[in-house]
Order: structure tokens, then sequence, then C-alpha cells
């Protein structure tokens, strides 16, 4: 059976004042969580038959369109950053 804990709960601004203070608040972390990439949305525009083309890939790869558009675009910065490093 687990033991009962003694500590306190403590909230976030509690935490960050005594991280601030210069204390190691460590114990409150336990490491399992994941880094949540903040997200900006933005619109964006296409002609139809592009976004046909874009439906018809993402069927064929099983994957949303979104999906599909982020990937490409990663691409397309990846050999954009490899060009220019060759460039330069």
């Amino acid at each position: 059976m687990k033991k009962a804990s003694n500590k306190k709960k403590l909230s976030a601004d509690e935490i960050a004042e005594l991280a601030d203070k210069g204390n190691d608040i460590s114990v409150f972390f336990t490491n399992k969580g994941k880094i949540k990439v903040p997200i900006q949305k933005v619109n964006i525009a296409f002609t139809i038959s592009m976004i046909k083309e874009i439906d018809s890939i993402a069927n064929e790869l099983n994957i949303s369109r979104q999906a599909l558009i982020k990937t490409y675009l990663r691409q397309a910065l990846d050999q954009h950053y490899t060009a220019y490093a060759l460039r330069h």
C-alpha cells in the first residue's frame, strides 16, 4: 500500500515563486509530460484544381489534406535550407 503524502500540493504560481527564490523545484516535475509547441492557425487560399490534386494525393496516401500540406511544406522548407547552406 502507498504511503499517504504529507506534502501540500502547490499551485503553479507558488512553484514559480519558489523557483524565483532559487529553490530546487525538480521534485514537482515527473518528466512524463510532453512539451507542446505553440501552434498558430493560418488561412490559405488554393485554387479548386490544386485542392483536387492535394485531395487526390492525400487519399492515395490515406492521410488528411492538412497532414499532406504540412508534410510537403516541411519538405520544401528543408530543401530550401539545404540549398541555402550549399550556396553559402
